[in-house]
């Protein structure tokens, strides 16, 4: 017999509920560098995470590669990896989870940078430009370390509130 105030109903937190097919973020290769914002909706760090557990394409990371105007060298150097790495993949297979990590932060990055800069271009541009607030370094210099992306991704919120930077 349920207990006092208890309708015997399980609590709405601990019923099961049926699971969700996942998402197949393969398909969302659209315009990747945002893939955060499917339909024009932030994804939560659970969906970023399944997207890196799910492995980014070679398709995707080419059209990384075309929206940031980064050559494989310099997404090689950004990404810690041999050029040929990136170059030699198929289209279909994805890399290991940890280049995907890497390779989803850069994404991250960049699309927050486009959301506050206004544009790809303005954005592309501010990379390579040496900065005062980061000793007088290109901001992509330095985003080859989570460090560095963390102190670029700083200063991108700096600016976003205005703070002179």
């Amino acid at each position: 017999m349920p207990a006092k105030g208890n309708s015997g109903k399980k609590h709405p937190a601990k019923q099961k509920t049926k699971s969700q097919p996942a998402k197949d973020f393969t398909q969302v290769a659209e315009d990747p560098v945002v893939y955060i914002l499917l339909n024009n909706k932030r994804r939560s760090m659970n969906e970023k995470i399944k997207f890196v557990r799910t492995g980014v394409t070679k398709k995707i990371l080419v059209n990384i590669k075309n929206k940031t105007k980064l050559d494989y060298d310099e997404l090689a150097k950004v990404l810690s990896v041999g050029r040929a790495t990136l170059i030699n993949k198929s289209g279909n297979r994805p890399f290991n989870l940890a280049l995907s990590d890497r390779i989803v932060g850069l994404a991250d990055l960049y699309d927050h940078g486009y959301k506050v800069f206004g544009g790809v271009d303005n954005f592309n541009e501010w990379m390579f430009t040496a900065n005062r607030a980061l000793g007088g370094q290109k901001p992509y210099d330095i985003i080859d370390t989570q460090y560095g992306k963390d102190e670029v991704r700083d200063l991108i919120g700096r600016i976003d509130y205005g703070i002179y930077s």
